[in-house]
C-alpha cells in the first residue's frame, strides 16, 4: 500500500522512533509498504517515521545511483533497529534531498564510512561497514529514526536562507508527483 509521505513540520518527523520487537505484528506488510511508497516517490531510502510509523526501520535501494557508484547497484536492504556504531573516513559533501522536504536539495558533509549494526527481516543480526553513497543513504535514513532531518546538518546561515521554502512545504504549498501529508492536514477516513 502506498502511504502519503509526511512533510517537513510534521511532529512525527521530529520524534525519536521506538525499537521494533521480534514479533512485531505486521512487520512484513510494513516493509512492503515502505518499498512501495519509496518507489512511487522515486526515492532511494525511506524510514518508517516518514509514513507516520514511529518505528526504527528503514529500507534502501541504491539502484538510481549505480552509474555514479557501482557498489550501490544491489544495495537493496531492510534495516531494523539500526545503530550506527562508528562513522569515520574522509568527510565529504554530497547533494542530499528528502522525500519529506520536496524541491530542496543541499550539500551536506558527512563521514564517508559507517559501521552499522541492525537486524534484517528474518531477524538475523548484522554488523557491517558501508562506504560512499551506501553510507550516505544509511546516515540520512538513520537520522530520520532519531528525529533529525538533513537540513539540520546545514550551517545556521544556510538554514535561515531556507526558512521560507521550509515554511511553504509545511503549509502544503509545494507540488509533488507523490502523495504527501502536511502538518495540520486532516487525514481522510479510510474506505471500508
Amino acid at each position: 500500500m502506498i502511504h502519503p509521505i509526511l512533510a517537513y513540520g510534521h511532529v512525527t518527523l521530529r520524534r525519536p522512533a521506538a525499537d521494533i520487537t521480534k514479533n512485531h505484528a505486521g512487520l512484513k506488510a510494513l516493509i512492503e509498504d515502505l518499498y512501495e511508497t519509496m518507489y512511487a516517490a522515486s526515492g532511494v531510502g525511506l524510514a518508517a517515521p516518514q509514513i507516520g510509523q514511529s518505528l526504527r526501520i528503514f529500507v534502501t535501494d541504491g539502484e538510481a545511483f549505480s552509474e555514479e557508484d557501482p557498489a550501490v547497484a544491489n544495495f537493496k536492504k531492510v534495516f531494523i533497529n539500526p545503530v550506527i556504531v562508528e562513522e569515520y573516513g574522509d568527510d565529504w559533501f554530497f547533494n542530499e534531498g528528502c522525500l519529506s522536504i520536496p524541491k530542496v536539495r543541499e550539500d551536506v558533509e558527512r563521514p564517508s564510512i559507517v559501521r552499522v549494526q541492525y537486524y534484517d527481516p528474518d531477524w538475523s543480526f548484522h554488523d557491517e561497514v558501508f562506504s560512499g553513497i551506501a553510507a550516505r543513504i544509511i546516515q540520512h535514513e538513520a537520522d530520520h529514526l532519531d528525529g533529525i532531518l538533513f537540513v539540520d546538518h546545514l550551517p545556521a546561515l544556510r538554514r535561515k536562507m531556507l526558512q521560507n521554502d521550509l515554511k511553504a512545504i509545511s503549509q502544503g504549498l509545494v507540488k509533488t508527483t507523490y502523495k504527501m501529508e502536511f502538518p495540520g492536514q486532516k487525514k481522510k477516513p479510510a474506505r471500508v
